[in-house]
């Protein structure tokens, strides 16, 4: 975004960021917090704090004072970001329309060194390999129209957690141990519900789905789920009614130690199960119009009860959706979805949902290309996850501008599998829809470029 962009939104600006930082310390903190955000959204290759201090002053001098304060701001100050994810959480969920789901995932920041918090060589979706990089869990509220990441956290692996001292040359406070990256997004979900968002369907990638704890503690705290599942999980044919073993009196031979079912059918996997369909199980289903036309595919869904751990004496799952989709070229189905939305949810929207996930995957592209998520050059814990949680200010402020006033729909959406579209800084376009004119009675802001350096 130009600075001529942002003046014309000075007024609406300012009053989001009062609203962001109200509270976070002295006046001066607060307005290096709005300058930091500014930073953020103004154009520039480069978001990390020196380039936007330069471009945050209007003469070269005030460069390196303007510099202090954001790495102040940034790595030194203890303002709480988590306090700001709420705020942020609220507003998205207040101001952006039709919210519907809850998207968890996580995403990799490649790094060359070893002294980043974090860092180590491990498997990054977003990489698609094993790499020296940082992972982090983010939680997302996303519909339709708009979406907005509310939490972010930086996964550390067991190497990490082990070596006290290393932890506590990055600032990771002490009570911060080893968590599993499903453990981490339930206590996300725990804060954002906690916070007040609302119950909203649960959406994820195989790499939180295949795991049958993280299922079953989403259905405890009353939420829905609609994830990822790979073929090679184990589920009980549909129809077959597994029952516990019981023990009969004067039996003869080993007496039954696993569910079974008295039909004699037995768990297969998903993978073979969806081959047994029949072709006329599947259906052509329409879910989106995006850049390349209205998208669509085949699927078939039918309902199943897991049966993971069953040679171990574990017990079924309840019963669940399972959705398969057979994309016509294809020799075969490709991909499958576990869902506990209700019996009576129409097939169009088990696939409208699943397909919804990925909002997660623009937002990362918006906060990567746009707002510099992945430019931060500091080491420490407490300035990964400031910077995180200011990015995640200055997305949100372009996400409810994109909702409120959208520039033509062909233009935004982007179909799943397609390149993605051209970022703020290189489309204009792609920046912020035209406004209406501002208000000449609108106060001058605090946070308008020229008056961040006062």
């Amino acid at each position: 975004m130009t600075p001529t962009q942002l003046r014309k939104l000075d007024q609406e600006l300012s009053e989001y960021l009062d609203s962001m930082t109200v509270g976070m310390g002295r006046t001066e903190r607060r307005r290096a917090l709005g300058g930091y955000v500014t930073g953020l959204l103004l154009d520039g290759e480069r978001k990390s704090i020196e380039p936007m201090a330069a471009r945050l002053v209007e003469e070269p001098d005030q460069t390196e004072a303007m510099r202090q304060r954001l790495q102040q701001c940034v790595s030194g100050a203890s303002w709480d970001d988590a306090e700001m994810r709420r705020r942020l959480a609220l507003k998205l969920q207040r101001e952006l329309p039709g919210l519907e789901a809850l998207v968890l995932d996580d995403t990799g920041f490649p790094k060359k060194g070893v002294h980043s918090v974090g860092v180590a060589r491990q498997y990054s979706g977003t990489l698609g390999r094993t790499d020296n990089c940082q992972v982090a869990v983010s939680l997302h509220l996303a519909g339709e129209k708009g979406s907005g990441c509310i939490a972010m956290r930086l996964y550390l692996p067991e190497e990490w957690t082990q070596d006290r001292r290393r932890m506590r040359t990055a600032g990771v406070p002490p009570e911060v141990g080893f968590k599993r990256k499903w453990e981490l997004a339930l206590e996300q979900l725990d804060d954002a519900l906690g916070w007040g968002v609302r119950h909203h369907v649960v959406l994820a990638d195989p790499g939180y789905g295949n795991c049958r704890e993280f299922r079953e503690a989403l259905r405890a705290k009353g939420l829905h789920f609609l994830m990822g599942i790979q073929g090679n999980t184990n589920v009980w044919p549909p129809d077959s009614k597994p029952q516990a073993p019981q023990r009969v009196p004067h039996q003869r031979g080993r007496p039954r130690t696993r569910y079974f079912d008295a039909s004699g059918q037995s768990p297969v996997l998903i993978e073979q199960l969806a081959a047994q369909l029949p072709r006329s199980a599947f259906h052509r289903v329409q879910w989106r119009q995006g850049s390349r036309g209205m998208q669509s595919s085949r699927f078939a869904a039918l309902r199943v009860r897991t049966a993971e751990r069953h040679m171990e004496r574990a017990a079924p799952s309840e019963e669940v959706w399972l959705l398969v989709e057979w994309p016509r070229g294809e020799a075969g189905p490709t991909k499958y979805y576990l869902s506990s939305l209700p019996e009576d949810t129409p097939l169009k929207e088990l696939v409208r949902m699943a397909r919804l996930r990925w909002r997660v995957e623009r937002d990362y592209q918006e906060m990567k290309g746009e707002v510099g998520l992945d430019h931060f050059e500091g080491r420490s814990w407490r300035g990964f996850h400031h910077h995180a949680t200011l990015c995640m200010v200055a997305h949100g402020f372009l996400a409810l501008r994109r909702a409120l006033f959208p520039p033509e729909e062909g233009a935004v959406d982007t179909a799943p599998g397609a390149a993605a579209a051209p970022m703020l800084a290189a489309a204009a376009h792609r920046s912020l829809p035209p406004m209406p004119a501002p208000d000449p009675r609108s106060r001058a802001s605090s946070w308008a470029v020229a008056h961040v350096t006062g």
